[in-house]
């Protein structure tokens, strides 16, 4: 069953609000980068389905499951998702909303809240067995990455995905019980704004410090000034600076985890 919690804080770190009638987030402008549609959409067992991008090259690659914001598998998640194929990585967009994408709040804010969270672990579950699967793929290499309310659920692959070698979580909800964060093998990078109204620092820090505390490897750094979404050039809060410095972390981070 579908947490209503959960569905809760996505909503306030997404930049809506408790109610999709009054859902609110960055008005998207005219976005900078375009997805060059190089990818293939396949289907996943269960029913979903996901944008996928094969690495160049011969031999085994590793292999990345790419998570959503909100607003589903736009240009701008198609761009990233072939950005990570170029490095050398197996990459699949898995599509939580499975066919459904959006640039309106209001839409996205309801399109969220109809999706149920079981449905979603199956769904990444699925992304991470068919990239497992694939003869390209290095299976002891796979990682994932998320934004915003993919964030939440690239860490959410990680506690339930033994498997999973290393997660980026980027401005994503963060989990507090002690049986998720000892559930988490793989390592872990977060990037977060200074100036999240849903996701706060405090509580960003005290997560870092608790998983220390139990021994995982952890690397979290937070923008000051910078607000939720800044990676994301289609929207009002993309700081420039801030995402040049957060992908140079990332694509550090996957290749002391997963090469």
């Amino acid at each position: 069953m579908k947490s209503t919690s959960f569905v809760l804080v996505l909503a306030i770190a997404c930049g809506g609000s408790t109610s999709a009638s009054t859902a609110a987030a960055p008005t998207p402008t005219q976005p900078t980068t375009k997805a060059a549609d190089s990818g293939t959409w396949i289907d996943l067992a269960g029913g979903g389905r996901g944008y996928f991008v094969a690495a160049k090259g011969e031999g085994k690659h590793p292999a990345l499951v790419v998570i959503q914001e909100w607003w589903g598998v736009t240009d701008w998640l198609k761009h990233d998702t072939e950005k990570l194929a170029g490095e050398g990585f197996d990459a699949l967009a898995v599509d939580l909303y499975r066919g459904h994408a959006t640039h309106d709040a209001e839409e996205a804010h309801e399109l969220m809240r109809g999706l149920p969270e079981d449905r979603a672990a199956q769904d990444l579950e699925a992304g991470f067995q068919w990239l497992a699967a694939r003869a390209d793929v290095d299976a002891t290499k796979i990682g994932s990455i998320g934004w915003c309310m993919g964030g939440g659920y690239s860490l959410m692959l990680a506690t339930i995905e033994p498997k999973l070698r290393a997660a980026v979580v980027n401005y994503g909800r963060l989990v507090t019980s002690d049986e998720k964060m000892d559930a988490v093998h793989a390592s872990l990078l977060g990037n977060f704004a200074g100036a999240d109204r849903g996701i706060a620092p405090a509580d960003v820090r005290a997560f870092e410090a608790k998983m220390k505390s139990k021994n995982k490897d952890v690397d979290i750094k937070i923008y000051d000034g910078a607000q939720h979404a800044f990676m994301n050039d289609e929207g009002k809060a993309y700081d420039a600076e801030a995402t040049k410095d957060a992908w140079a972390r990332i694509d550090a981070f996957f290749a002391r985890t997963l090469k």
